[in-house]
């Protein structure tokens, strides 16, 4: 049986878009691994290996330290803010939250980070970031106290709070390229764990201020605060940090290693603290709704731009390396434009529900295999992952088991 997607376009000899050079191109001085040519097709597909998984994924100490941590915040919030104001500034803030969630679940699908390192970055910013910003804020009223002076606040939301919150979320960004690089292939990735580790921030930090809203002044008052932070304003933690995560992301594309990695940490923080910066003046030295409306909306839009933009720069590498899987024999090159572009793998995904037994879980699987298979040969090409030939092996054999499970009668 040979594999017959819906009609695809006819192919021609003209330059499409991943036939040309990127600005975010890296060197290639590393060598892929040799590719074999593709094994004939058997009756029973063999067992499929697993992943490697060192390298990729949060360290449980990691999660056992946010644990202690958490046990104190939610001491903090019971005893400073009660349990009933604490539950409905949950609840509240759960809203904004999921919103973000799904918009970091789009940018991920393309290819999905792992699972634990996903819930570590939001956890992280929920807790370990939230924390320290707590502490330094107690530290620093402590030294110069608070007279609740106009000063004292401009200097509260415009320095104080941009500088230690995003540092504080900026160190797990940190903690997740140290611990699991393999997992932090580029630009895209990072964006998807800043935006988490923002998300998480704003999750708590929402908790706290729709509790107080709603202690001080009832359902009116935290409707009117609601209104700003969950309405107006779901994304602006996810974008301040996603700065932190998009330069961390082009360094390690770049193959920057060791404490190479802090000069693009430090920019993508100071662009984080700009921004937080300036959203936080606007509410306290203009028209917060009109420049909310002429700076923050456009902002808004030339991040979603430059996320596509990003997503874009995927599909093109993906179908680049797939394609040298194509020509030694592995794929057709009406499977790696499937694979390669979002329009392809919808089509791809109707294809395979109409089979016998609707295969639309392995065609899933044959995806995401495929996407990380081109992911793991740009690391070995750019010589930047050792072990990115044994993941190209195990991938590899993946991707063939579920194309063989897919094209079986």
């Amino acid at each position: 049986m040979t594999y017959q997607p819906p009609p695809w376009p006819a192919s021609d000899s003209s330059p499409r878009a991943h036939d040309f050079a990127s600005p975010l191109e890296q060197p290639h001085p590393g060598r892929g691994a040799l590719i074999p040519p593709p094994p004939p097709s058997i009756g029973t597909p063999p067992p499929l290996p697993k992943m490697p998984t060192r390298g990729r994924t949060a360290s449980v100490w990691l999660f056992a330290l946010l644990a202690v941590v958490l046990v104190g915040l939610v001491g903090y919030f019971l005893t400073f803010l009660g349990a009933g104001a604490s539950i409905v500034g949950f609840v509240l803030a759960l809203v904004p939250f999921a919103v973000v969630l799904f918009a970091v679940r789009l940018i991920d699908r393309w290819e999905p980070e792992p699972r634990r390192l996903l819930v570590f970055a939001a956890a992280w910013g929920a807790i370990a970031s939230v924390a320290i910003a707590l502490l330094v804020d107690l530290g620093v009223g402590a030294l110069i106290g608070a007279d609740g002076s106009f000063a004292r606040d401009l200097f509260s939301s415009v320095v104080q709070a941009p500088v230690v919150e995003e540092v504080g979320k900026g160190l797990g960004l940190l903690l997740i390229i140290a611990t699991a690089r393999r997992a932090f292939d580029g630009p895209v990735d990072g964006v998807v764990y800043g935006a988490l580790v923002g998300a998480g921030f704003a999750l708590t930090e929402n908790v706290q201020y729709f509790a107080i809203s709603f202690i001080e002044g009832g359902v009116s008052e935290v409707s009117a605060t609601f209104f700003v932070r969950g309405i107006l304003s779901p994304f602006a933690h996810a974008m301040f940090t996603a700065v932190i995560g998009f330069a961390l992301g082009l360094a390690a594309r770049r193959g920057s290693r060791g404490t190479a990695i802090l000069g693009p940490w430090l920019l993508g923080l100071l662009g984080a603290i700009a921004l937080h910066a300036f959203w936080n003046g606007s509410a306290m030295l203009g028209d917060f709704f009109a420049l909310y409306l002429t700076l923050q909306v456009p902002l808004f839009i030339l991040f979603t731009l430059g996320v596509l933009a990003l997503k874009r720069e995927e599909s093109r590498l993906t179908h680049r390396r797939l394609g040298e899987y194509a020509e030694a024999g592995w794929f057709t090159p009406e499977e790696v434009d499937m694979l390669a572009t979002s329009a392809g793998r919808r089509r791809g995904l109707e294809w395979a529900r109409g089979l016998r037994g609707d295969r639309t879980p392995l065609m899933r699987e044959f995806i995401h295999d495929a996407t990380a298979l081109a992911a793991a040969r740009e690391r070995s090409l750019s010589g930047r992952d050792p072990r990115a030939q044994e993941d190209e092996r195990v991938l590899l054999q993946r991707t063939a088991a579920a194309r063989q499970a897919l094209l079986a009668l």
